[in-house]
């Protein structure tokens, strides 16, 4: 249950100073007295939620109304998609890394690994951001450490997102050599390896970077264009020791998948 606006409940901000504006907080606890379970609610709900009395609770609910920010069909109120405005401003302001970080940490802390979020830069990637679990490479990966593309998984979803032209310019001066014993080593291998990224929307890399490294990248879109991709780094024993690699995998490919549309939307949001 959120905070009461005056305070009582535990967790509420500090007392009130001559600055503080009683009806702005009471007005922005009603407004998240609203969240996924408790979408739509009646009067007394929402005074419930935020204790606030059944005829302050009304006055705020009318107001938003009038501003359009919730609606009503006289019993049920509901917030309107015009509430997103108040977090546009907040987006528009951040950048890439900043709008990536705290997604990659969430995504960190629910698989137990390391993350990160990377562009393409000439023909390498280059890290922007990175929350690190623990060291599973020999060399050591901070911000703007950088690695050939083509042998990276987050290279190649930003590789299999680029115009045909800039690919074509791409694979004219990219130097594509195996790096391991399991790395492919040319441009036609290279190509194949695109397109089923291209099709299937993520990339899983098995130890083509270095030996006993995996890891699974998705794309992070501004519209319908790539500009980032993110993944997870695993370690190649580990996997083969779950229960079932294979649904190991997957579960971490949907939790890549899904916080890179989570980053996209945000990005699209702050254009």
């Amino acid at each position: 249950m959120i905070e009461a606006a005056n305070g009582a409940r535990a967790g509420s901000p500090p007392a009130a100073s001559d600055q503080y504006v009683q009806s702005l907080a009471r007005g922005l606890a009603v407004i998240r007295a609203f969240d996924t379970d408790h979408p739509k609610m009646t009067l007394s709900e929402v005074a419930a939620r935020t204790s606030l009395t059944r005829a302050t609770a009304r006055r705020f609910l009318y107001t938003l109304v009038e501003l359009g920010y919730v609606r009503t069909d006289g019993k049920i109120f509901a917030l309107t998609a015009k509430v997103l405005q108040l977090g546009y401003a907040y987006l528009s302001g951040l950048s890439l890394p900043q709008l990536a970080q705290p997604h990659l940490e969430e995504l960190s802390l629910q698989l137990g690994e390391s993350t990160s979020a990377a562009v393409l830069e000439g023909t390498d990637i280059a890290y922007i951001a990175r929350v690190a679990t623990r060291r599973i490479m020999t060399v050591g990966i901070t911000v703007g450490t950088r690695f050939p593309a083509y042998a990276t998984s987050m290279g190649r979803v930003l590789l299999a997102g680029l115009p045909a032209p800039e690919l074509k310019q791409y694979l004219a001066v990219a130097d594509i050599r195996p790096l391991t014993p399991r790395a492919i080593g040319s441009r036609e291998e290279l190509l194949v390896e695109l397109a089923a990224v291209r099709t299937q929307g993520w990339c899983l890399l098995d130890q083509e970077l270095e030996l006993g490294l995996m890891s699974v990248a998705a794309p992070v879109h501004d519209g319908p264009k790539v500009v980032a991709a993110i993944n997870v780094s695993l370690q190649a024993q580990s996997v083969a020791v779950q229960a079932d690699p294979d649904a190991y995998l997957e579960a971490v490919r949907k939790a890549v998948v899904a916080t890179a549309d989570v980053i996209s939307a945000d990005l699209s949001a702050g254009r």
